[in-house]
């Protein structure tokens, strides 16, 4: 879905990447979420490594059922995998009918700002709302980096520079050239301070 959405740094491309989290033990196929806390409105469930999207498909359907129930639904999810496109669980509540915040964190990849070390993950951010009667949703689905690390790899494979610097050489300077920063892994965070910020309170 996310290839033909044209989303290709989320699509297909990231199967082989998946098979290997696979073979190295880091995603459990067979693992199912485990409920851990019940607030009423609110519950944290345990992913236990499962597939990451199949864990948000579930997340998203708990959060519906609840908001169902209480008017609003928020459902934790930890120990969880890569959930691909965000997006995805967005448009997937909004076309249900439901408004729907998420966000996961992601392992350390970018710097915090002013910081050479990486301590903040690259930490999507969703909003979707339902259309009008037969349209598609509104959706925000975005990283707080100024470009994705799949898109950094998509680009330099294509032997194409970013539109706009997205993050820092060796040197500490800006550079539109996504091999650089895939190499110094010093991206520039949406907004500068502000995106750093507010990745760090996502985490």
């Amino acid at each position: 879905e996310s290839t033909y959405d044209g989303i290709y740094s989320h699509g297909t491309g990231r199967v082989a990447r998946f098979v290997d989290y696979i073979k190295k033990g880091w995603v459990d196929v067979k693992a199912e979420p485990s409920l851990e806390k019940d607030f009423g409105a609110i519950r944290i469930y345990n992913g236990n490594m499962g597939p990451g999207i199949l864990n948000a498909i579930f997340g998203a359907d708990e959060a519906m059922k609840l908001a169902s129930q209480y008017g609003i639904g928020m459902v934790g999810l930890k120990n969880t995998t890569h959930w691909m496109r965000g997006g995805t669980y967005g448009l997937y509540a909004a076309r249900h009918g439901y408004i729907a915040i998420m966000w996961t964190n992601t392992e350390s990849v970018m710097p915090p700002w002013g910081a050479k070390e990486c301590r903040l993950g690259n930490n999507p951010f969703v909003i979707a709302v339902p259309g009008a009667e037969g349209k598609e949703p509104m959706m925000l689905d975005m990283a707080i980096s100024q470009y994705a690390y799949g898109k950094l790899a998509m680009l330099r494979l294509a032997g194409k520079k970013l539109p706009f610097p997205g993050g820092f050489d060796e040197n500490g300077n800006l550079t539109d050239d996504p091999g650089t920063i895939e190499k110094t892994r010093r991206m520039l965070p949406i907004g500068y301070w502000k995106g750093s910020s507010f990745s760090f309170m996502l985490d």
